[in-house]
């Protein structure tokens, strides 16, 4: 017992003194989750606002495509970015492979279902309660797909949360497409893993902490949200 609160007490230690090292690491993670997930709404909230208005061909199937990579393995998502954009590969010109980049992009594909499968269920239930209404007054897809948007803010920020959250704690695709190098390629939950098994557990403790305070804060933003989504409500 006295171990492991020697450990925790040295790990709040390097959060404190702000240790270099343990900041770059976070920076860097924020930095490739947040710009995987900027690119995420960009393409999936307009996707799902296509799904949800608009009838045309293979809408269903897409939707079940959307679904189903929900649960796309992420160890899957790396091995195959690792051989297209591998040295042999047919994009391996392009020289990302073992970047920032790469790690993003990992993300991005893991995210973009998340996002527009909650989201079109999100849409779905504000389309139809305003439908109707919508209708009458001769709004046309456009109209009717930026009202249900600006509706449906609230919980789609929830969504977008939600892909947050499964971005910053991935390991498995950029830890293939990343390699996890020091000073350039190395995230939190990967350095997690690697901490831990070198046996440095101040550092692997201390990015855990921060990783369980951003779940935390998701978590409660979440929950603000929903909140206002209430009181701001037409109900």
């Amino acid at each position: 017992m006295d171990y492991f609160f020697q450990i925790f007490s040295k790990a709040i230690n390097l959060i404190l003194e702000a240790d270099s090292d343990l900041f770059e690491i976070i920076f860097l993670s924020l930095k490739v989750s947040l710009t995987a997930l900027f690119f995420s709404c960009l393409i999936g909230l307009p996707i799902a606002a296509l799904c949800v208005i608009k009838c045309f061909f293979g809408r269903n199937i897409l939707i079940i495509i959307l679904n189903s990579l929900m649960g796309l393995p992420p160890v899957l998502v790396g091995l195959v970015l690792y051989l297209i954009f591998s040295k042999s590969g047919p994009l391996g010109f392009f020289e990302i492979l073992y970047t920032p980049t790469i790690m993003t992009l990992a993300q991005f594909i893991l995210i973009v279902p998340i996002i527009a499968s909650m989201s079109i269920q999100v849409l779905e239930q504000i389309l139809n309660e305003y439908e109707e209404m919508l209708t009458s007054i001769g709004a046309n897809k456009k109209d009717i797909a930026l009202t249900i948007l600006w509706d449906a803010r609230f919980p789609l920020v929830t969504c977008v949360l939600a892909g947050l959250g499964r971005a910053l704690s991935e390991v498995g695709a950029i830890i293939i497409v990343g390699g996890n190098i020091a000073h350039h390629t190395r995230v939190m939950t990967t350095s997690i893993a690697l901490e831990t098994s070198k046996g440095n557990l101040e550092l692997a403790v201390s990015l855990g902490l921060i990783l369980i305070f951003l779940s935390l804060s998701i978590n409660a933003t979440v929950s603000a949200l929903k909140k206002l989504s209430k009181e701001f409500s037409y109900d």
